[in-house]
């Protein structure tokens, strides 16, 4: 695994797309909060989902799914897939994406210049009662607390 950058602005700056679902059935979406690091002893991401997202349901039925970095050209790709949803089509279709379908079977996109190709391990729902007031008035007025994925990462693809 050869994965090196500033971790700590990778998420934050960059952005990253979460995928889920299989070659026929998947979606995606912008991600912008995240973590990576090490875990009951094995390398992990964490990721964080609002059940309303179309992505959250793709999640509920699958295991794996990805995560994928892109160069910064892609910035604008990746606004449109974090403001339109699967829901109402084919949003991929708006962008200059290519999907890929791994050897895992999980979906990446061609451009990316990084995938992690991720295994759920846990997923709990963030308790709004221990987030603190100006988080919650800044974040979660009127929408609902994220879940937390922690999974490993089985495989990275350069």
């Amino acid at each position: 695994m050869n994965f090196e950058t500033d971790i700590f602005t990778q998420y934050d700056k960059k952005w990253a797309l979460l995928t889920s679902g299989t070659e026929n059935d998947f979606n995606t979406m912008t991600i912008s909060w995240g973590g990576m690091g090490t875990f009951w002893g094995k390398p992990v991401v964490t990721v964080y989902v609002r059940p309303n997202r179309y992505t959250y349901s793709f999640l509920k039925k699958n295991d794996l799914f990805t995560v994928s970095f892109y160069p910064e050209n892609y910035k604008k790709d990746l606004g449109l897939l974090g403001k339109l949803s699967g829901r109402e089509g084919n949003k991929i279709e708006k962008t200059s994406l290519t999907p890929v379908c791994m050897a895992e079977g999980v979906m990446t996109f061609r451009q990316a210049e990084t995938t992690f190709v991720c295994k759920k391990l846990y997923a709990q729902d963030l308790d709004g009662d221990k987030i603190p007031q100006e988080i919650k008035d800044r974040f979660y007025q009127g929408d609902p607390v994220h879940r937390m994925y922690i999974a490993e990462v089985v495989d990275i693809i350069q």
